[in-house]
């Protein structure tokens, strides 16, 4: 039952997330993958997106020229609280991991930096990714590292604005998911529950905060 959960909880944080990326990138959602892709990495690309992206495709290559780096920076309580911030750069389960998350950033963080802004978005990744490690490290999963959580802050921040901003209210509910979808991987100390939920809390002060550079509409 664990497990199903678990699962379940993925699939609503992916489904209600893919939602709100396309409404947010084309009125009404509804385009083929391929469109997507080209629009969210339309000119201007964000610099923090961009830069986040390429970071982690050198950090990539560099941990499968050099698997040495993974220990190295992956979280690990008896190698210092500094790695709870390094971890985000290592993918300990491999490549698979790797490939996944890359697709996952870079379909968010294009979308998250328009719309929240591009320092809004940063602070946002590392702060639901950094304290998703110090979860972890404190007791939940001590070793290991990955981008996925700092991911699901951004997804979170964008979930939890649309809900207070956006102008859709079938996706206003569908959104209600993701925050509940926090909660549950939460309570099964997954600490990606904890990434959602540093990412809507992030994302209220983002759609309030009286200099908000982007929109909830698409452009």
């Amino acid at each position: 039952m664990h497990v199903v959960v678990l699962y379940l909880c993925a699939a609503a944080v992916l489904i209600a997330g893919t939602q709100v990326l396309l409404e947010l990138t084309v009125p009404g959602g509804r385009v083929p993958p391929w469109q997507a892709a080209r629009l969210i990495w339309r000119r201007p690309v964000p610099p923090v997106a961009a830069g986040l992206v390429v970071l982690m495709v050198a950090m990539a290559i560099v941990q499968t020229v050099h698997p040495a780096v993974i220990g190295d920076l992956e979280r690990d309580p008896a190698g210092g609280w500094w790695r709870c911030g390094t971890a985000l750069l290592v993918q300990s389960s491999g490549w698979t991991q790797a490939v996944f998350n890359l697709a996952a950033l870079g379909a968010v963080a294009p979308v998250a930096a328009r719309t929240l802004g591009n320092w809004w978005a940063l602070i946002i990744f590392l702060v639901a990714g950094v304290a998703s490690h110090v979860v972890s490290t404190a007791g939940w999963s001590p070793h290991g590292g990955g981008d996925s959580v700092a991911i699901c802050g951004l997804v979170g921040a964008l979930a939890v604005g649309y809900l207070l901003r956006g102008t859709r209210r079938d996706l206003r509910l569908k959104l209600l998911l993701v925050p509940a979808a926090g909660v549950l991987l939460c309570v099964l100390r997954n600490n990606h529950g904890v990434g959602v939920l540093v990412g809507c809390l992030l994302g209220v002060a983002s759609a309030y905060r009286p200099a908000r550079v982007g929109s909830w509409r698409p452009d």
